[in-house]
C-alpha cells in the first residue's frame, strides 16, 4: 500500500513520496515483513531453495525491489518510471497469487486448464 503510494507520488511529482521520513517508515515496514517471513521458514521448517512456490515467490521479489527501485530512484525518465512502477505492481499481485495458490503458476493457474 505504501509503496503504491509512493509510486504514484513519485509520478505525480510530490515531494513528499520521497521525504526521509516516509523513506524511513516504508524500510521499517519492509524489514519488518522480511524478518516475519523468514521467522515463519523457520518454524514451518520449509526450505525456499526446495519448495517451487516459494521459489517463485523469492524470485519475484527479486524482480519487485528491482523494479521498485526503478520505479522510485533509478529511472531517468517518467516513462521509464512509470513502466517500472507497473511491473512492480505485477510482481506483487503475482508473489499474492502464488502465495494463495501455493501454485508456482499463481493467477496463471487460469490458463492451465483452457487448452484441455
Amino acid at each position: 500500500m505504501l509503496f503504491t503510494a509512493r509510486g504514484l507520488g513519485v509520478l505525480l511529482g510530490i515531494d513528499t513520496a520521497m521525504a526521509p521520513r516516509t523513506r524511513r517508515v516504508s524500510v521499517v515496514i519492509d524489514t519488518a515483513l522480511l524478518t516475519a517471513a523468514l521467522l515463519l521458514l523457520v518454524m514451518l521448517r520449509l526450505n525456499p531453495l526446495v519448495v517451487p512456490w516459494l521459489q517463485m515467490k523469492l524470485g519475484l521479489l527479486a524482480a519487485y525491489i528491482g523494479f521498485g527501485t526503478l520505479a522510485l530512484r533509478r529511472a531517468r525518465t517518467r516513462g521509464g518510471k512509470a513502466a517500472a512502477y507497473v511491473a512492480a505492481l505485477l510482481c506483487f499481485s503475482m508473489m499474492v497469487a502464488v502465495a494463495r495458490t501455493h501454485d508456482p503458476a499463481g493467477f496463471l493457474t487460469v490458463f492451465r486448464g483452457a487448452g484441455s
